[in-house]
């Protein structure tokens, strides 16, 4: 049986999940959705990215979990790959959902497309906060009513969040991973995830469906984990 960890990203809580959780239990598996300090019943809990990589580690290490998938989408695969490290021979399987990746000494702001300053000034114009809305979900693969739920249940994600930076001992290229890879949110992975690639104990999977395919693909989200943890996942 494996134990399948879930942490969605940026705003979002367990309730992400809520849709793919059923299905991996289902399939005979044991698996849980973490929400992260600060967000959705969380929220106010004062976190910075090594919070959210404590949170995933005490998650792990408290239930005695093994044989472990942890999946990270969007923002959370940057503690989620620092979790993958940490928790050493527990881990069967990293899965990044077409995520950022750790590189040590960097942050999420610190690849910004806009640029880091600009998306530091961001969050300072809300208070340290980086505030969802609807146009970010948009020509994603999401119904308008689907759009309002999100971002009405969405929480602001506390800065030190995405500002604080990835303390790995590694490249994670070492750890097994599976990346997945949403074709609405760019047709190829970014270039340190191309990198990555290149390592023969990681895979690619494409998946036609927006940044949020927990949302919009959420049986066909479900399977492609079910294939990674079995090892049935075909490199593309």
């Amino acid at each position: 049986m494996t134990s399948y960890v879930l942490v969605a990203g940026a705003w979002l809580g367990a309730w992400a999940w809520d849709e793919v959780v059923p299905e991996l239990r289902a399939a005979g598996h044991d698996a849980r959705a973490v929400t992260l300090s600060g967000l959705a019943e969380r929220k106010g809990v004062p976190a910075g990215q090594q919070t959210h990589v404590e949170d995933i580690v005490g998650e792990v290490e408290r239930l005695g979990l093994r044989d472990v998938v942890l999946v990270g989408h969007s923002y959370a695969g940057i503690p989620v790959g620092q979790a993958a490290e940490r928790i050493g021979d527990r881990l069967a399987r990293v899965v990044f959902v077409d995520s950022a990746v750790p590189t040590h000494g960097a942050s999420m702001s610190s690849a910004w497309w806009q640029g880091q300053a600009a998306f530091e000034a961001a969050l300072a114009e809300n208070d340290g906060f980086w505030i969802p809305t609807a146009p970010e979900f948009a020509g994603q693969d999401l119904t308008d009513e689907q759009i309002d739920g999100i971002v009405g249940r969405a929480t602001p994600q506390p800065g030190a969040t995405v500002t604080e930076p990835a303390v790995m001992e590694r490249s994670i290229g070492e750890l097994p991973a599976t990346y997945v890879k949403c074709l609405l949110d760019g047709a190829e992975p970014s270039d340190d995830v191309a990198q990555l690639l290149k390592s023969e104990r990681w895979q690619l999977v494409r998946m036609t469906t927006g940044h949020w395919p927990m949302f919009s693909r959420p049986h066909e989200l479900a399977r492609i984990l079910l294939d990674a943890a079995s090892g049935e996942t075909a490199r593309t």
